[in-house]
């Protein structure tokens, strides 16, 4: 026996999981990248964005990322956030989920988060929060909020002053006489180099924009406003319509 009264034989449990903090003022982003480890991507304030070949995917402190390791992703936040990356060994880690998979956050699972964070454990301790952790994943089914910008020129101009502005109500028409093109052939760029089509751009640029706000405790009234709705109830239409749920729903702890 050791000093300290365990067996000095016994081989002490290897960490799964680290946890990684990091501060995000907004207009943060990490260009694409990878990692030999798979990740837990988790906003504790605020909300991050992660792009991935599989999609976009928007997370308020109520969701999290399964990122597998060595699948290219970048990730940003709009706003201020704070990021919690949990890093899970693959040789220790029992979930395989091939893609990125969101997993809803409960309170349950985000003190545990904060537990394996802050907390200074003993191995064993450690083992057994970890094994809690890996048995508190579930995963959610979450819409992805698409808005890739067009290679048009002209149709990337209008994107770019609707993503600094999305309240701004022009139609393509009015914004085709500032840029220098139809309406129609501004549809049309939209349509074919997003994949969807200008209104549904304007939609996701919207909800995007309208996420941090509500993360911070806004008002759907004001937040709806603020991105550019005439009614709250047109603007929880349309998040229900995109994202499967409605801004309080997806806002609630599982």
């Amino acid at each position: 026996m050791s000093r300290d009264g365990h067996d000095a034989g016994r081989a002490e449990p290897a960490a799964a999981i680290f946890v990684g903090t990091r501060g995000m003022p907004p207009g943060t982003r990490f260009a694409t990248h990878t990692h030999d480890s798979h990740q837990l991507m988790w906003a504790r304030a605020g909300v991050l964005i992660v792009v991935a070949e599989a999609g976009t995917w928007v997370l308020p402190p109520t969701r999290a990322l399964w990122i597998p390791a060595t699948v290219p992703h970048e990730t940003s936040s709009s706003g201020r956030a704070t990021m919690r990356t949990l890093y899970l060994r693959p040789e220790l880690c029992p979930i395989t989920w091939p893609a990125p998979q969101p997993v809803a956050v409960s309170p349950l699972l985000a003190e545990l988060i904060d537990h394996l964070a802050e907390a200074v454990l003993d191995p064993e301790r450690r083992a057994h929060a970890e094994t809690v952790l890996f048995d508190l994943l579930e995963p959610v089914a979450q819409s992805t909020i698409e808005a890739p910008l067009p290679v048009d020129e002209r149709a990337r101009d209008v994107a770019a002053a609707l993503i600094d502005n999305p309240a701004d109500p022009r139609s393509l028409d009015q914004w085709g006489r500032q840029v220098g093109a139809s309406g129609r052939t501004l549809a049309r760029a939209f349509a074919n180099e997003t994949g969807i089509s200008f209104s549904r751009w304007r939609t996701s640029v919207r909800l995007r924009a309208a996420l941090p706000h509500l993360a911070a405790g806004e008002s759907v009234a004001k937040v709806s406003r603020r991105v550019g709705y005439g009614t709250p109830s047109a603007f929880v239409a349309a998040f229900r319509r995109e994202v499967g749920l409605t801004p309080g729903d997806y806002f609630r702890a599982a």
